[in-house]
């Protein structure tokens, strides 16, 4: 395990040279905000940005990607790093939609092993040596950039195979990664090796493996994700009570709440409150739930009665900010100034966004059990 100073790189000198890097390569990198995250790839370098693919809306880069905590996640050579950055604007690069983000100041090594290691490898089988050259087969535990763990078809005879060994192992992740190499033992116990490859790979063929071991923690992620959801399904009686956690826009405008209703249809149901002190008194004394309020002008008389019928909610309800007919700009200004958990202009059409940012909102606000 590496130290806590190796883990952060601050030179701009090297965060620079690992920005051009990516690029060249058209390396796949994840923006995440802690309520959303949005797949993308690096395309070019500039003074102070880092341009990538825009393969989200212009909405989602507007109001997704517009986040204070907004991070990049991305391989690079056997690490993975995640660095804070920021959202500069939407413009081409190359004939292509591309969105700007601020040169990172700092990259955090996003796993402190020597490598990230996959354990959903699904039915991989490897062949490998043995002291004798005898061609062993088994199949694989997990697998990482750096080496990788099997279980021998087959059980050994004394000595055939030790700690330290050096064998030489084929296995076939996919067509771009095909491993025909050395390996040192590591580790051995029973039918179980850990093997180390010798040399790592290098190259195209490590571009590739680190995306597809990248993919495959993500994919975790989000399983695990799913996991809680589905353990949360199997509680007692006591914590389905409690039921999901209420959503509720204020606002006087019966036809926006309809539109609303069929926008989040697979959320929790929503409902509508008129704005007013007491309103949001009682959604304050009830706070596992999340208020959309409705702002329909910024001007000064507006923006005051906002930030008093807000005020009522004593900070113990998160909000979202929900602009119909407003400059974002302004909708933006105002949400940092009140701390809105996030901030939404409603246009005429929706893309879909909505309904992700307020699923990714409740979840992190409210965690299954």
């Amino acid at each position: 395990m590496e130290n806590a100073i190796d883990s952060t790189i601050r030179n701009p000198d090297v965060i620079r040279e690992a920005m051009r890097n990516v690029c060249e390569k058209g390396e796949l990198l994840l923006l995440v905000t802690p309520y959303l995250r949005l797949e993308s790839n690096f395309l070019r370098l500039d003074q102070d940005a880092v341009h990538v693919t825009a393969l989200m809306s212009r909405e989602e880069a507007t109001f997704g990607l517009r986040s204070p905590d907004l991070r990049m996640r991305f391989p690079y050579g056997h690490q993975f790093f995640e660095a804070p950055t920021r959202a500069k604007g939407v413009g081409m690069t190359r004939g292509r939609q591309s969105l700007a983000l601020a040169l990172p100041t700092v990259m955090n090594k996003d796993d402190y092993r020597g490598a990230h290691r996959v354990d959903r490898v699904g039915r991989l089988v490897a062949t490998f040596s043995s002291r004798k050259y005898d061609l062993l087969v088994a199949n694989v535990v997990n697998l990482s950039t750096s080496g990788v763990r099997i279980f021998a078809q087959r059980d050994f005879e004394e000595g055939e195979v030790m700690v330290d060994d050096t064998v030489h192992i084929a296995l076939t992740v996919s067509p771009e990664i095909v491993i025909n190499s050395k390996a040192k033992v590591r580790y051995a116990k029973d039918r179980i090796l850990g093997l180390e490859f010798r040399p790592r790979p290098e190259g195209a063929l490590l571009d590739a493996f680190a995306r597809w071991v990248f993919q495959k923690q993500e994919e975790e992620l989000i399983l695990q994700g799913g996991r809680g959801e589905a353990e949360e399904e199997r509680q007692g009686a006591a914590v389905r009570a409690e039921g999901p956690p209420a959503l509720t826009l204020v606002s006087g405008d019966a036809g926006l709440e309809a539109r609303l209703k069929e926008i989040l249809k697979d959320l929790p149901a929503l409902e509508r409150v008129a704005p007013g002190t007491q309103a949001m008194k009682d959604l304050a004394a009830s706070p596992r739930g999340l208020v959309l309020f409705h702002v329909a002008g910024l001007g000064m008389d507006d923006r005051k009665r906002v930030r008093i019928l807000l005020e009522a909610l004593g900070g113990r309800v998160p909000f979202v900010l929900l602009g119909t007919g407003v400059d974002n700009g302004a909708l933006f200004e105002l949400g940092s100034e009140l701390k809105a958990v996030s901030v939404y202009a409603l246009g005429p059409t929706s893309s879909g966004l909505l309904p992700r940012l307020i699923q990714g909102i409740l979840r992190k606000h409210f965690p299954p059990a």
